[in-house]
């Protein structure tokens, strides 16, 4: 049974799952921002509040899977399909209070699919002894990203308007959803063999890659058990601390970079690289680090990510042009993708199968707060006190060094990693 799930293209439908979710239901608003800008005069302090109506349903989504007993495969399913309509409501609807309505279940969508896709395919690669095709799955982030920037970089110099964008968008998410089904249609038998392995696995490589381990040896015992239902283990707060403190400072340059750009460069050829450059970035950037996981273990990649997204969110604050931009851009779509696999291998690793999913899901409404604070207190700092976006990047600089130091106390605290030999 093992041997025919290891011939399911799982890496690849992960991949189209998350860059629907993602690419298009969480970050496609960040190139068709400047459309919305030239054809309706939307400002920036509006577009920070369209962009905090999606990560306030990014939380609310993480902390419905809490209370949902739906599998990972229907969070995909369901996930996927109304990141579909939200994203063609977005084209049809004139109606400001619309689309505030639209963005915010577009970011609950988002966030079943994430928790959906990492909870199912960590375990699933972990079980088949093909943990480092982890990076493949996550790479499908930054793809959605680079398609969408593309995408609305070729409809803007075709003179497209943002409506005629999100519609087109809607159409690329529908043919995504129908190649990430097979996650969902894969053989009852079939995950049965693959989850198997999964408890009793303990090769090396597996272990090194992902961290497939469920405790460690200072894991504290979890609540007692109810009367034929197994004790959940208890949430991990320093990971759930530290993933908020992430979600804050990445996310103002991710969602005002290419609005950034057109402030600087008239040319839409010029400042519509910056969205593609990001997902380039992103997609490279998890291939790399599951390489660099045989070498280094967890916290050290995400402190050492999170340092160089520190130095991306701060340059386009002191250094005004075009390649300050993509510099950033590079920065922190690098570390973006690297931070999320690492961080939610992480959660797999230190909880184990039986508290993958709540642990993910509070880990992602941790992240999903620290970014919506992110773009509130800047439309607020701007339209009280008109302050300029370089403040709040600035500030987002200081809590990502702040909370590098504490990532790499993670190591000591968990179970000590395993490496594989080069």
């Amino acid at each position: 049974m093992v041997k025919h799930a290891s011939r399911f293209p799982l890496p690849l439908a992960g991949l189209l799952a998350l860059a629907v979710a993602m690419g298009i239901g969480r970050f496609a608003f960040t190139p068709v921002l400047p459309m919305m800008q030239a054809d309706l005069g939307l400002t920036l302090a509006q577009g920070g509040w369209l962009a905090s109506a999606n990560y306030l349903g990014y939380l609310l989504g993480a902390l419905l899977v809490t209370h949902l007993s739906w599998t990972p495969a229907q969070l995909l399913q369901r996930g996927l399909w109304l990141v579909v309509l939200t994203t063609a409501a977005m084209g049809l609807d004139t109606h400001w209070a619309g689309w505030l309505a639209w963005r915010l279940l577009a970011g609950v969508a988002s966030a079943w699919v994430m928790i959906g896709t990492a909870a199912l395919c960590i375990a699933r690669l972990n079980a088949l002894g093909k943990a480092e095709h982890s990076g493949i799955v996550f790479a499908g982030v930054g793809c959605g990203i680079m398609f969408a920037g593309l995408a609305c970089m070729g409809l803007t110099l075709l003179g497209a308007r943002a409506a005629s964008a999100w519609l087109w968008l809607a159409g690329a998410a529908w043919v995504g959803l129908l190649g990430a089904s097979t996650m969902w249609r894969t053989p009852e038998h079939v995950r049965a063999g693959a989850a198997a392995p999964a408890q009793s696995s303990g090769g090396q490589g597996s272990a090194a890659v992902d961290g497939a381990s469920a405790t460690g040896p200072d894991a504290e015992p979890g609540p007692p058990a109810r009367a034929g239902r197994p004790a959940a283990p208890p949430l991990h707060w320093g990971l759930i601390l530290c993933y908020g403190v992430y979600g804050f400072g990445y996310i103002l340059p991710a969602t005002f970079l290419p609005a950034q750009a057109r402030l600087l460069i008239p040319d839409p050829w010029l400042f519509s690289l910056a969205w593609p450059v990001f997902g380039l970035a992103s997609a490279a950037s998890t291939l790399v680090a599951s390489r660099l996981a045989r070498r280094f273990s967890r916290p050290q990649i995400w402190a050492g990510a999170q340092v160089m997204m520190a130095v991306g969110v701060l340059v386009p604050a002191l250094w005004h042009s075009l390649a300050a931009i993509l510099l950033a851009a590079v920065c922190v779509g690098s570390a973006f993708m690297v931070i999320t696999m690492v961080g939610l291998q992480e959660a797999q690793a230190t909880v184990g199968p039986a508290g993958a999913k709540r642990q993910i899901a509070a880990m992602t409404a941790s992240f999903a707060l620290g970014q919506l604070v992110g773009p509130i207190f800047f439309s607020l700092t701007h339209a009280w006190f008109d302050a300029p976006l370089e403040f709040a990047l600035a500030l987002g600089t200081l809590g990502l060094l702040a909370g590098a130091a504490p990532i790499l106390r993670l190591q000591a605290q968990n179970t000590p990693q395993e490496k594989a030999s080069p």
